[in-house]
C-alpha cells in the first residue's frame, strides 16, 4: 500500500523502535496521527528537545535533567554502596525493583574485544576514582550474565584486588545471556538481596 509521503516518513521512523514492526508502526503512525492538535504540539515538542533537556550526569552516568541526577543529588541514600551497571536504563529497572537506596556507576556497555570494546572504552577508571573519593566500601556488580559480563566483573575484581572494598556480584538466578531490563522486579530484588563476594 502508498502511504503519503509524511505518514511514510512517520512509519519508516517508528520502525526503527526496538520491537517495531512494519504492523506495529503503521498503527502507531495512525494513532498519532489522530491525536488531537495540541496533544501533537506537544509531543512534537518532547520528541524535539529530548536530547537538549536530557544529558549524562557527570558522576555516576545515568540520565539527568539538571547539574547532576536525582540519584546522586539524594543525600538519604547509602553513601558507601554502588550498584555497577552495564547501561543507563538499568538504573532505572534496579530503582523500580530494589527497595533499598543505594548510588550508581553506569560503564556504557561490557568489555568484549570481538566486539572492539576495550576496558578504556569503558568508565571502569571513572569508577575506581568513584570508590576512592566517595570513600565507597561496597560495590554490587549487577551486569548481564555470559562471558561479556564475567569479564567485566573480573577485571573490575583485579583493579580493586589489593583494596579494603567489598566487591559482590547478584545471585546467578538470573538466566545466563538474560538482559537486565526485561527481569522481573522479584527476580532483581531476590539477586541483589542473594549477592555474593566476588571471588
Amino acid at each position: 500500500m502508498i502511504y503519503p509521503k509524511f505518514l511514510q516518513n512517520l512509519i519508516d521512523f517508528l520502525k526503527l523502535l526496538p520491537g517495531v514492526g512494519e504492523k506495529t508502526a503503521e498503527r502507531y503512525a495512525f494513532s498519532i496521527l489522530n491525536l488531537e492538535e495540541d496533544k501533537l504540539k506537544e509531543f512534537s515538542s518532547i520528541i524535539k528537545n529530548l536530547k537538549h533537556e536530557i544529558s549524562t550526569c557527570p558522576i555516576c552516568g545515568c540520565l539527568m535533567e539538571s547539574n547532576i541526577c536525582l540519584i546522586c543529588g539524594d543525600e538519604n541514600r547509602n553513601a558507601h554502596t554502588i550498584c555497577v551497571v552495564e547501561k543507563q536504563k538499568n538504573v532505572f529497572v534496579f530503582e523500580k525493583a530494589f527497595s533499598s537506596k543505594i548510588k550508581y556507576h553506569v560503564l556504557g556497555g561490557l568489555i568484549s574485544p570481538i566486539d572492539g570494546v576495550n576496558p578504556e572504552d569503558l568508565t571502569i577508571l571513572k569508577l575506581i576514582k568513584r570508590i576512592k573519593d566517595e570513600n565507597i566500601s561496597e560495590i554490587i556488580l549487577a551486569l548481564r550474565p555470559g562471558i561479556e559480563g564475567n569479564t567485566t566483573a573480573l577485571y573490575i575484581r583485579k583493579l580493586l584486588e589489593n583494596s579494603a572494598v567489598k566487591v559482590t556480584q547478584i545471585a546467578q538466578g538470573v538466566p545466563i545471556g538474560a538482559d537486565i531490563e526485561y527481569l522481573d522486579n522479584l527476580t532483581l530484588e531476590m539477586a541483589i538481596e542473594n549477592r555474593s563476594e566476588l571471588e
